[in-house]
């Protein structure tokens, strides 16, 4: 018998089934009715799975708003309302960067750190954003100012997702990044360097990572807040990782689509 999600124990029985006609069970523990799919992130939505991930890949790979999502889900017998389509971006958002990380491949020793302005709500606000040297994106984080808390905040979000701390960050001349490091990362090296330098480290990488973020932004109207921000975000670098072989054991020669399967076992946070 399956395990119950609420209680996790085994102890459940056949209950007849659910008015999508699946398999329902009775927990004899917490006497809670459940199927196979009710621990799953897409439990309770009435579309199923795999028409809520080809849009949010649609939304998240390509420079669509909502509205052609929806056209285009309409196109092929899916009436999805262009407020759903929204809703599903704010809600697996963050799940699909959970999914992304737990399998990504390990970084390198060397990280780049740079922020740059995005218009979120028509107010001016900070996107901080580090990759490592070979171009896989660590971590991002918005927020509205661009100060010493803001930067130690990213740092500290960015060593509770990762297992490990580089040898060195480079940064360029922004000065809040020297006391976070020191405060945040004290055994870190940090190295400053600047975009235009002629020899040696630069921030270039950094920088020109920026690009595909900025450009996919400039075609967004839904970013009203910090937090929608974030949870866009943190779904778009997750599409983003997977088109281009940052995570491990994803096969990169398989469609697209399968590539976001392998990965989005997604299950309702705790």
């Amino acid at each position: 018998m399956p395990t119950c999600p609420g209680c996790q124990q085994s102890r459940s029985k056949r209950d007849g089934h659910s008015p999508s006609g699946r398999q329902r069970y009775a927990c004899r523990s917490c006497r809670r009715d459940f199927t196979v799919h009710s621990g799953s992130a897409f439990s309770g939505y009435r579309f199923p799975p795999e028409v809520i991930l080809t849009a949010l890949r649609w939304y998240f790979s390509y420079a669509l708003s909502a509205q052609q999502v929806m056209e285009l889900l309409a196109e092929r017998g899916m009436d999805v309302s262009r407020r759903t389509i929204l809703r599903w971006a704010q809600a697996f958002g963050p799940l699909l960067g959970q999914a992304v990380r737990r399998r990504r491949v390990s970084f390198g020793q060397r990280w780049f750190v740079d922020e740059v302005f995005v218009r979120i709500g028509g107010l001016q606000q900070y996107l901080y954003r580090m990759i490592d040297e070979t171009g896989h994106v660590v971590d991002v984080l918005v927020r509205e100012h661009r100060d010493t808390a803001s930067a130690e905040a990213f740092f500290r979000q960015a060593q509770e997702r990762t297992a490990g701390l580089p040898e060195e960050v480079v940064s360029d001349y922004h000065q809040p990044y020297i006391k976070a490091l020191q405060h945040i990362w004290p055994d870190v090296l940090h190295r400053r360097s600047g975009l235009h330098r002629a020899q040696g480290i630069t921030t270039k990488p950094v920088e020109r990572s920026h690009i595909p973020t900025r450009d996919r932004l400039r075609n967004s109207r839904g970013l009203k807040t910090t937090a929608t921000a974030q949870r866009f975000l943190e779904g778009f670098e997750a599409l983003y990782a997977l088109r281009h072989g940052h995570v491990a054991g994803v096969t990169i020669g398989c469609p697209e689509h399968d590539r976001v399967r392998q990965v989005t076992h997604l299950r309702r946070a705790r």
